[in-house]
């Protein structure tokens, strides 16, 4: 007798078991509702940052040291009249970067020859006075610089202004999914999940000057008293949301 109640009590525990195993399945099976939108805002803005990548480059036919002196002279030269230019005390610096000093070789018939030594430096200025822009170009094409290779614009109070914009873009996706889902005989019950990021454009020039032609035919004095005509224009920042919501 008490062998068929064992017997019994073991298959009862084994379809309880198989049937709670089947009720866990069936419910992870069943996923909740959700909608899904896409949201953004944007605004535009007055650039209050510049920053300018000048190039120093000198060659020498015969010698890398001669290159290299020359380069480091004129490089100092832009560097410390630029220093003088800008308000340090408000985040405006000057560096220098991607120094590069190398021979340079024709190639011919598996044969190469060298032509001569080119050195390279850029002094980059970053400040706040965008309005002195073109003077400080001007100061150092008189200064010796060879090319202008790059001016960007930018706002310091990016981060701020993208909080901003994502906030009235979660705003705007909320509002959005609620229509969707009470169109659908449903309220909004929770986040699934939410993403959002910023962006920019510029409606602005793109400059890419060569100094040399710039100052070609004008004294050094007259093309530091000049001022190259340099503007801002707007910087657009964007802000695109991504955000799903569950529903009931």
């Amino acid at each position: 007798m008490k062998k068929y109640l064992t017997a019994a009590l073991i298959a009862a525990m084994t379809v309880g078991f198989i049937s709670s195993g089947t009720l866990k399945a069936t419910a992870d099976a069943v996923e909740r509702g959700f909608v899904s939108v896409s949201t953004s805002a944007n605004t535009e803005l007055p650039p209050d940052i510049v920053e300018i990548n000048i190039a120093v480059q000198t060659e020498d036919a015969k010698s890398l040291q001669k290159a290299t002196e020359e380069n480091k002279l004129i490089s100092d030269k832009v560097y410390s009249e630029l220093s003088a230019m800008i308000n340090k005390q408000n985040g405006d610096y000057v560096k220098t970067a991607n120094f590069n000093a190398a021979p340079v070789y024709n190639y011919k018939n598996n044969k190469k020859d060298l032509i001569k030594y080119e050195v390279s430096n850029n002094v980059i200025v970053h400040t706040k006075n965008i309005k002195d822009a073109g003077k400080m170009i001007d100061k150092a094409i008189a200064s010796g610089a060879t090319n202008i290779n790059d001016i960007t614009f930018s706002i310091s109070s990016y981060d701020a202004q993208c909080d901003e914009l994502l906030s009235i873009a979660s705003q705007k996706a909320y509002k959005r999914a609620g229509l969707l889902a009470s169109g659908a005989g449903n309220t909004l019950d929770g986040i699934k999940n939410i993403s959002g990021s910023c962006s920019t454009s510029s409606a602005m020039p793109q400059y890419r000057l060569l100094a040399k032609n710039m100052s070609m035919g004008a004294s050094a004095d007259a093309v530091a008293e000049s001022s190259s005509p340099i503007q801002g224009g707007v910087i657009k920042l964007f802000a695109n949301l991504n955000a799903s919501y569950f529903v009931k």
